[in-house]
């Protein structure tokens, strides 16, 4: 019915209301024929996040079972980030965005953590806004619909999970590079032309969506600022960037759900990523005193 910036939207126009406001600031448009399939339709690129995919897992990812799913929050902030862009190389690091370098981090974590099959074809999708200012799309103000596409970036499992970090962050940002209108228009002919094919919900495939930008701490009903705003947690196969502040600092806050198993062994995965050289070596020093006391 709408994307993060048409819910916004209707918050905002809630919130003004309550206020006292006899009409919102900004009136709904629907227009919805603006981003209509084409006619004919015509798929004029690669859409690698509506591809078939051959599951080789044991299942214990399946969406069904929800006993044994877990939710975790995980927080980024100023120290994972530094720690993260010192794994990257020097030529992606000017280029690479705080989502990017997270997408990049989560998605080898989240393979990691799952044991794919090394042959299987893992993918992160990123929800790209096609209001964005790169992407060519101009839309009316107040237009309130799905605007929106989630390019994939597509990896087998074993190259993920050995290679650094840089080769997740450079396929990462080759498929958000993508998104433009045409892009966008070649998403709506798609849908038309295979019958809205749904996105797969096998464990291979994860989907972020970065909202920490989308205004939603922004809205008063007349109460003030909230404390918190956001998604309360993920949702199946996707994860949502939250802008939080701790009692120390701002930073990111990244909901994930996986099987119990699974987020035991990403946990992990993401405290080793993320754990400062210097703190390993006062931890190493500390296990050896230890022992030399035993």
């Amino acid at each position: 019915m709408c994307d993060a910036p048409g819910f916004l939207q209707f918050l905002t126009a809630v919130a003004e209301m309550a206020r006292g406001a006899h009409a919102p600031s900004i009136l709904p448009a629907w227009e919805r024929e603006l981003l209509f399939a084409r006619d004919p339709p015509r798929i004029t690129c690669a859409h690698h996040e509506y591809e078939d995919v051959i599951d080789h897992s044991d299942g214990s990812y399946a969406s069904n079972n929800q006993s044994n799913m877990v939710q975790r929050s995980f927080y980024f902030g100023a120290k994972e980030m530094r720690v993260l862009r010192q794994q990257i190389p020097p030529q992606l690091i000017s280029t690479c965005s705080t989502f990017d370098l997270i997408t990049a981090c989560l998605w080898k974590c989240r393979t990691l953590a799952l044991k794919i099959n090394p042959k299987q074809a893992v993918r992160v999708s990123c929800i790209v806004n096609a209001r964005g200012k790169h992407n060519n799309v101009h839309l009316p103000l107040g237009y309130y619909g799905n605007a929106f596409a989630f390019p994939a970036a597509v990896s087998k499992a074993e190259p993920l999970c050995k290679n650094p970090l840089g080769y997740a962050l450079e396929l990462v940002k080759k498929a958000k590079a993508t998104m433009n209108e045409e892009y966008l228009r070649s998403v709506a002919d798609l849908l038309v032309l295979r019958g809205r094919p749904q996105y797969s919900s096998t464990g291979s495939n994860f989907l972020v969506s970065d909202i920490t930008r989308a205004g939603f701490g922004d809205v008063n009903f007349g109460w003030g600022q909230p404390v918190f705003a956001g998604p309360a947690k993920a949702m199946d196969l996707i994860s949502f960037y939250i802008q939080h502040k701790n009692n120390i600092e701002d930073g990111i806050l990244v909901p994930m759900w996986l099987p119990f198993s699974a987020m035991e062994r990403f946990q992990q995965e993401l405290e080793r990523i993320t754990l400062d050289p210097k703190e390993d070596i006062c931890n190493n020093l500390r296990s050896t005193r230890i022992m030399s006391m035993m």
